[in-house]
């Protein structure tokens, strides 16, 4: 008979649970962070995952958070991006507060913790502002966000001639004859208008409209933010022809229901020249 040493140990009583029951159980683990969460005005958490996405590349995995930031990088949409005012302002900004947040990720969370909340409000406004993009390309599926960042600019106040300067190299060489002229007219009037008109070169009617314009704060129209009339005048356009469309929307005056219907969404391509 074997002996009592060598007969086996038996396996202590452990609690398991199925794959099945683990992801039931953790579900409702994710139910009560998301409520408690949700219910908690404390925004470091927050700002700990998208500073993980922003300041930490490749380590958002760190959070309990599945956000995402989406940050576009604009140089490749400017023609000299060394030159833009509000680029250089950003990186500056971006580069001071790096000099305040840890080296390692895994201590962020507790880094925020302590910092006080005007603090850590201003890192959530920071790095919320690298998602914004009003950036108008050639084929665009986001045209209601372009136009909200009009509504963004004012509602922040922005004056644009405190970021872009009008210029030959910035603009004018890159506009034909007759947008420069027209470009004069609205500045200066039409006595710079007939000024450029008179120039033999374009390399001259430039040097005209840069000299004309400066000081002005005269801007392109795609620097500018729309005002809410021009906004509503597109809405209502888009509105004609939703009425000429398939798809028919309530407007609450006993219309009936939203019915939606398949049909071809129009190309948002459009030719810029």
């Amino acid at each position: 008979m074997p002996s009592a040493s060598s007969a086996a140990t038996p396996k202590a009583p452990s609690i398991s649970h199925s794959a099945a029951l683990i992801e039931d159980l953790t579900a409702h683990k994710t139910a009560a962070l998301r409520i408690e969460l949700a219910n908690n005005p404390d925004v470091a958490l927050v700002v700990h995952a998208m500073l993980l996405s922003v300041s930490y590349p490749y380590n958002s995995e760190q959070s309990a958070l599945q956000l995402s930031l989406t940050h576009e990088r604009l140089e490749p949409s400017m023609k000299d991006a060394e030159s833009c005012k509000g680029l250089c302002a950003f990186n500056d900004l971006a580069e001071n507060y790096g000099h305040d947040l840890p080296g390692n990720p895994a201590d962020l969370f507790e880094s925020l913790l302590e910092q006080p909340q005007d603090m850590v409000l201003m890192l959530l406004a920071s790095n919320a502002a690298h998602s914004v993009n009003a950036v108008e390309k050639k084929c665009t599926h986001r045209k209601k966000g372009i136009e909200q960042a009009n509504q963004l600019g004012r509602a922040l106040e922005v004056n644009m001639p405190d970021w872009f300067e009008t210029t030959g190299d910035s603009y004018f060489k890159h506009v034909n004859r007759t947008t420069i002229e027209l470009s004069l007219a609205e500045a200066r009037g039409s006595e710079a208008e007939l000024s450029v008109r008179a120039a033999a070169k374009k390399s001259e009617a430039v040097a005209i409209a840069d000299r004309l314009v400066a000081g002005t704060g005269w801007i392109p129209s795609p620097l500018r933010m729309a005002p809410a009339e021009a906004e509503q005048e597109l809405g209502a356009e888009r509105i004609a022809v939703d009425e000429q469309s398939p798809l028919r929307l309530s407007d609450g005056v006993g219309r009936g229901p939203v019915t939606f219907l398949p049909r071809d969404r129009p190309s948002r391509c459009h030719d810029r020249r």
